[in-house]
């Protein structure tokens, strides 16, 4: 009798497996199933987004042979950054003669107030403003003015930090702190300051303009170097910040200028290969700039073809990038 009830109050071992066999056949189907389901999913987003690369290779290719139409810049306020000489200056007298009011910005007042004159004297409009903007406060109380003075900037143009070919072979390479703030941090604090107006009225352009330091290393100017790099660094965050935030009427344009070529002081170079690098006056530097910023492209560079070497050497291997910059390597020594 006790044998009986025991063997009753047992658990019966095939009853257990038949059941997790049931279940184990209900679920596998549904776990194959959306394993199925992710796996097109997966397939459909890569098949997306090689159709869409494809797409902007060959519209790319197109704007080549026909470039998108120029924007009008009528009326825009653009803030100049370094605007009493060379590129800068050249800028500004462009962009006034397009119909812009010019902000020029410059630490050195007289050179300042020089380029202003030569805009008022085409019939253009200009304001000048003197500000050291290596320094924060100093950018903070420009920004408060001329949003008192003039209300919203719809442009800012960065051109400091762009060397001059005599700067960079007889001056001594500049303290790290110095050309960092120079260079990148000053351009922080002014987007800090006009970047947000902007991008509450969905309206903008911001202009950076760097040396072909920001493609590859300059001898003996390794912070100049690590500061141009940077700057590109933050073009393209900026973009990325802006998309992300779906903001499409703020522009950025990153442009990257060969010092030895845009020079006020060409006739004082020689250039060992002279066929490969020719010079550009800083006036049809500003024009090619202006091209690409009225066109709303993102990167450029003065001159034109440079920026598809630039791209060229950041795919190649590094054996070869140094054997074609070791090729154009221009050997600059003053006549």
């Amino acid at each position: 009798m006790m044998n009986t009830m025991d063997y009753s109050n047992k658990k019966d071992p095939t009853l257990f497996s038949n059941i997790l066999g049931i279940v184990l056949n209900i679920f596998f189907p549904i776990k194959m199933l959306l394993r199925l389901y992710s796996l097109c999913i997966l397939m459909v987003d890569i098949g997306w987004v090689l159709l869409n690369a494809i797409c902007a290779v060959l519209q790319a290719v197109y704007e080549l042979f026909k470039p998108p139409p120029l924007k009008s810049v009528r009326l825009e306020t653009a803030l100049v950054i370094g605007a009493g000489r060379g590129v800068g200056r050249e800028l500004s007298i462009q962009l006034a003669s397009l119909g812009a009011i010019v902000v020029c910005v410059d630490k050195n007042s007289s050179s300042n107030e020089a380029t202003v004159e030569l805009i008022k004297k085409k019939g253009g409009t200009a304001i000048s403003y003197k500000c050291d903007i290596t320094k924060r406060q100093n950018v903070h109380t420009l920004a408060t003015q001329l949003k008192k003075d003039l209300g919203f900037v719809s442009m800012l143009f960065y051109c400091c930090g762009i060397p001059s070919p005599r700067s960079l072979m007889t001056q001594p390479p500049q303290d790290i702190h110095e050309t960092l703030d120079l260079t990148l941090t000053s351009y922080f604090w002014l987007i800090d300051h006009f970047l947000p107006d902007m991008k509450a009225k969905n309206h903008g352009h911001i202009v950076a303009l760097t040396s072909v330091a920001g493609l590859s290393y300059i001898k003996d100017q390794m912070p100049l170097s690590v500061a141009q790099f940077a700057v590109q660094g933050l073009a393209e965050s900026l973009t990325e910040d802006l998309r992300v935030n779906k903001i499409d009427g703020v522009h950025v344009t990153l442009t990257h200028i060969y010092p030895f070529i845009v020079s006020d002081e060409s006739a004082e170079i020689r250039l060992r290969i002279p066929s490969y690098f020719g010079t550009m006056t800083p006036n049809k530097a500003a024009t090619s700039i202006l091209d690409s910023v009225r066109r709303n492209y993102f990167e450029a560079s003065v001159p034109n073809h440079l920026l598809y070497l630039g791209h060229l050497l950041r795919i190649l291997p590094r054996k070869a990038t140094v054997l074609i910059r070791d090729l154009l390597d221009t050997g600059v020594d003053f006549a």
